[in-house]
């Protein structure tokens, strides 16, 4: 991308500085960079906890939101914040989210529900979630550019991908032949034990376990699910009168989403040249 601001976070000036003033250093450009990288999930969900439930100028809320999560994507086209490629990637993930969403919504499912009327609403979903999943996604695509991600001993593509599948698959079949989300992630742990993700805050590469990244992103998604829980958006069965806190079963399933979205990524041309391959 091009863009200046996008390019003094990736090329700051020299620095002399050590010890703590170093780590300091690192520390806050490291949280420059996630809020950058968290800009279209940042924008979208405060639109979420600001749209009043009754809507805006006569527009229900969710049609409100809709309108709002498509202006931040076309403004970050516009500006250069995100490229075309990219955006492709970011529409395959809202659409995995969407038919995820009418599945688990449907009648015979119920495991949330969306509890407003909008015209934006398709069996029961409004079109607008379908953006919470490409939120995550936006979210990965700009972290391996501004971090300059780089990945140590990723499992063979061909697994990742097998392993994503029936990730995904297990989210529609488990409520008829059983969940094995466990079991999955009993595999996953045994595919990216080795695997380490490199990033640089400022100038200087750090290491972390890629399980750890994903567990640590979907933490935070889960928190985020509950605040809009309590805001009323969507809500699960146990929330209908009382609203309480989201199972926190629901941050492994996030947890397992963020490593299918990461594995999507891959695919990206210029991501492709940053994943060394265990052997």
């Amino acid at each position: 991308m091009d863009n200046p601001f996008d390019r003094f976070l990736m090329h700051p000036p020299a620095t002399r500085l050590t010890g703590m003033a170093r780590f300091g250093l690192d520390f806050l450009w490291f949280g420059i960079k996630e809020l950058r990288a968290c800009l279209f999930a940042g924008l979208f969900f405060v639109a979420i906890f600001s749209v009043p439930r009754a809507g805006l100028f006569g527009i229900a809320r969710y049609d409100v939101l809709l309108l709002i999560a498509l202006a931040i994507q076309l403004m970050m086209i516009a500006v250069r914040l995100e490229s075309w490629d990219e955006l492709k990637a970011i529409t395959l993930f809202h659409l995995l989210g969407f038919a995820l969403e009418l599945f688990k919504t449907s009648s015979a499912i119920g495991s949330w529900h969306y509890p407003d009327d909008a015209w934006s609403k398709i069996g029961g979903v409004p079109l607008f979630s379908g953006f919470m999943y490409a939120a995550v996604g936006s979210y990965i695509i700009q972290c391996w550019r501004l971090m300059d991600l780089k990945i140590r001993h990723h499992p063979p593509i061909l697994f990742a991908v097998l392993l994503s599948l029936a990730l995904y698959a297990n989210f529609f079949t488990h409520h008829f032949i059983g969940d094995y989300r466990w079991h999955i992630a009993c595999i996953a742990l045994g595919l990216y034990a080795r695997s380490e993700v490199i990033f640089t805050p400022y100038d200087r590469p750090y290491r972390m376990p890629l399980l750890v990244a994903f567990i640590l992103i979907g933490f935070f998604i889960w928190l985020a699910e509950n605040l809009g829980t309590l805001f009323g958006v969507w809500q699960y069965p146990n929330q209908i009168g009382a609203w309480a806190t989201v199972h926190v079963g629901k941050w492994g399933a996030w947890s397992l989403l963020v490593m299918m979205t990461f594995t999507i990524t891959l695919f990206l041309k210029d991501i492709k040249q940053r994943v060394h391959i265990a052997q």
